[in-house]
């Protein structure tokens, strides 16, 4: 048995305009219209046995990776579950918790294949036969980590040094962090450095026990959290972790907690292509170039361009370069970045920088996700704020009131379902309705299309935390945004 476990968390702010704290790079599509996430899924629905896929990630980003499993074509018997995170904690908490899940369920003997939801791996077979090789040394006990050989000397990788050969793969000799490129070049030539890719196989026993001995503070906090489960809870589809328990573990990373500790710790140096989608520079080298190095996504004239890198996100805007050498550009509706290609790691100053303001740009797009559709904001200024709304068939907004705003809904397409009050009445298209401050309303899609009608706000405060929830399909609560 065989239960992939994907990682999926982090704001990935070196990816900033695309990449947001409330839509982070694993929801990033690419320039075939797959997420990261998806792709991931899709690895990981390939090797799988045992009916099961379990991702851990953040509470707010359960209804968006439920959507993105809904469009993973795989065999029907594949079930999807989630480990939901009250905040971030690093790797080792979230891999011991999804290692208690998957002993309870599936018994100590059952093997944990754990994946990030941020790589890219295009060879399917390759990265298959690695997994089988891995599994075989996990069945032996082993901790397995994959390492991948090497082509030119990366700074940006932590690397593994190899020791003897143990079946398939190597002792692992010791871990190295990110070198400079003198080191780099070194490990390079030295033929039994691998770059330390994040992905793992074990038992999931036999990953507790190892944790309980390297770090017996960290199993024991996640012990405590797992226990503070009703039993009920911990056989479900969907397992959210209370914030007081899962707080008290300490933040730290696999690598630091086991791996570098461990005597039993194997790598399978694995030859399959792998990215490790961190920032612009990754993307840009997807990008098939042109004779002059330039690459774009999207409707981009060079001219006098030089290794240039557009990525356009805005529909229907052309970009135009003239003179550019080494620049990378990221054009989003409501952000633009413009980066020398040598400072791609410097993009999270800017995220740091519009926290530090409390603008919204670090956080959210002009379009939002939300567990029922969409909002996208098209116009504000003071006392007003226009949305375009989009509500998905069958699904609705909570019950809730404003106290500071009113609203004004036109229907464009679709019907809407609203309840102010008592009152439940349908609006069609071309059709309006008005909502005053302070009275309880719900939004909903009844039919069988998309619902999409614009939203005029009106007043004093338009803050998106203006709102008092009262009944909420979705878990949220009273005060959350959205």
């Amino acid at each position: 048995m065989l239960i992939p476990v994907i990682l999926s968390g982090g704001a990935g702010s070196r990816l900033w305009p695309v990449s947001r704290e409330a839509y982070p790079k694993p929801f990033m599509k690419l320039s075939d219209g797959e997420s990261l996430l998806l792709k991931t899924y899709q690895r990981a629905a390939n090797v799988a046995r045992g009916g099961e896929l379990l991702t851990v990630t953040n509470r707010d980003y359960y209804f968006l990776s439920k959507d993105e499993f809904s469009r993973l074509k795989c065999d029907s018997t594949l079930s999807a579950s989630f480990l939901l995170e009250p905040q971030p904690r690093n790797t080792a908490p979230a891999i011991a918790m999804a290692a208690f899940r998957v002993q309870d369920l599936h018994g100590p003997e059952a093997q944990m294949l754990v994946l990030s939801a941020d790589h890219l791996i295009e060879n399917q077979k390759g990265f298959a036969e690695a997994v089988n090789q891995a599994s075989s040394l996990a069945e032996k006990n082993k901790l397995v980590t994959f390492g991948i050989v090497p082509k030119s000397p990366e700074t940006g990788f932590g690397y593994i040094e190899t020791g003897v050969s143990f079946d398939s793969g190597f002792i692992v000799k010791q871990f190295v962090e990110k070198p400079n490129l003198q080191e780099a070049e070194v490990y390079l030539k030295a033929g039994n450095f691998v770059w330390n890719s994040g992905m793992f196989c074990f038992k999931a026993s036999v990953f507790l026990d190892e944790l309980q001995k390297t770090a017996p503070e960290v199993f024991k906090a996640a012990f405590d959290c797992w226990e503070s489960l009703h039993l009920s809870d911990t056989q479900g589809p969907m397992i959210e972790f209370p914030l007081k328990s899962f707080s008290a573990i300490p933040s730290i990373s696999i690598d630091y907690a086991v791996m570098e500790s461990s005597r039993e710790v194997v790598v399978v140096p694995s030859q399959f292509d792998w990215s490790d989608i961190g920032s612009w520079s990754a993307l840009r080298d997807l990008v098939v170039p042109d004779s002059d190095l330039n690459r774009a996504i999207g409707e981009t004239i060079f001219i006098d361009c030089r290794n240039t890198f557009v990525q356009s996100e805005s529909t229907g805007r052309l970009v135009a370069t003239v003179g550019l050498d080494d620049v990378m550009i990221v054009d989003t509706p409501d952000a633009l970045l413009v980066v020398h290609a040598d400072r791609a790691q410097d993009v999270k100053q800017v995220v740091d920088e519009l926290k530090s303001q409390c603008h919204e740009a670090y956080k959210f797009h002009r379009t939002v996700a939300r567990p029922w559709g969409t909002y996208t904001t098209l116009e504000h200024g003071p006392r007003f704020k226009i949305k375009r709304i989009e509500v998905l068939p069958g699904r609705s907004l909570s019950l809730q009131l404003h106290h500071h705003r009113s609203e004004h809904w036109i229907v464009v397409s679709g019907t809407a379902k609203v309840s102010t009050g008592d009152e439940i009445r349908l609006v069609h298209t071309n059709e309006s309705t008005y909502i005053p401050a302070g009275h309880k309303h719900r939004l909903e899609n009844p039919g069988l299309v998309d619902l999409v009608m614009i939203e005029v706000q009106s007043g004093e405060y338009l803050g998106e935390d203006d709102i008092v929830r009262f009944e909420d399909a979705y878990g949220r609560f009273t005060g959350e945004v959205g």
